[in-house]
């Protein structure tokens, strides 16, 4: 038994074991947070599909490589010198955002904010608003449009706009879309409980199942629905009808009610969401039927 502990005293003396520093422990925490943000930022923006694409790749040039297909690893060897050079291309607009955002002054509060589990993505106080800003807009039939932010970024929209990153309140909506303002003509978009600009561009629809009656501010906001996960919510100049668009799918002719149902059924306190089953810039004064 003696000559076991003194034979394990001496292995054990070999061992050898690194001196771990607190730069270390910095450094891992360092790159584990731009991991994991560099992570999330993939799966907000075609890089996740794109990526999904490349992994299929990866598959097909394994599968090649152990069965030796000599002439797909020679097309693989002679493309990969330019495949990082066009992933660059594609990925342009995504990462000129991530970059611009890394710029901000609030970064940091960006990328350590967890939001309230109490509130959810917006305060009931942000949907009470916004409802009788609908409500009192339908009775005079004043034109609107309005993209809530859930998930999807939508820096790319609101940098068409005006920024405005003011409180969510019905007498600034009002306002906002009052006819002949200067920002009346356009989108505004909110995230969180702040509308972040106004006067924005959204992508059309080219749907041709729609309705051919609606308007370009419908369009505009199943567009925007398609495109990313945001809710929308139309108020017609023409009928004064309040309409949603979420996932590409309308609801129209809504009351005030059932339109607080729809923004408290996405408002994240029970963790729940509903599932529902080209880009042409518009910011024109079309009327909606």
């Amino acid at each position: 038994m003696q000559q076991f502990w003194s034979s394990f005293e001496s292995d054990l003396a070999q061992l050898h074991m690194p001196t771990v520093r607190w730069t270390d422990v910095v450094e891992i925490l360092i790159i584990a947070f731009l991991t994991y943000h560099i992570i999330m930022w993939i799966r907000n923006t075609r890089a996740y599909s794109l990526l999904k694409g490349i992994l299929v790749i990866v598959v097909f040039v394994m599968i090649a490589a152990i069965f030796n297909m000599t002439t797909i690893l020679w097309i693989v060897q002679n493309v990969a010198s330019i495949f990082f050079m066009v992933l660059i291309v594609i990925l342009q607009p995504e990462l000129r955002n991530a970059m611009e955002e890394l710029g901000q002054k609030n970064v940091f509060r960006t990328f350590f904010h967890t939001g309230s589990k109490e509130d959810g993505l917006y305060s009931d106080r942000t949907v009470n608003e916004i409802v009788r800003a609908c409500v009192a807009m339908a009775k005079v039939k004043t034109g609107a449009l309005i993209v809530i932010k859930m998930k999807t970024p939508l820096r790319e929209y609101e940098r068409t706009g005006i920024d405005i990153d003011a409180v969510v309140s019905s007498q600034l909506l009002i306002n906002i879309f009052e006819k002949n303002t200067p920002l009346h003509d356009g989108a505004v978009i909110i995230e969180g409980n702040r509308v972040t600009s106004a006067t924005c561009y959204l992508p059309l629809s080219d749907n041709k199942s729609l309705d051919k009656n609606l308007g370009t501010r419908h369009r505009a906001g199943i567009g925007i629905s398609e495109c990313t996960d945001a809710l929308t919510i139309i108020v017609s100049e023409e009928t004064g009808q309040i309409s949603t668009a979420y996932r590409g799918s309308l609801s129209r002719n809504l009351t005030g009610d059932a339109l607080r149902d729809f923004l408290t059924r996405f408002q994240g306190k029970s963790n729940t969401e509903e599932k529902h089953s080209i880009f042409v810039p518009w910011k024109g004064k079309e009327d909606d039927k």
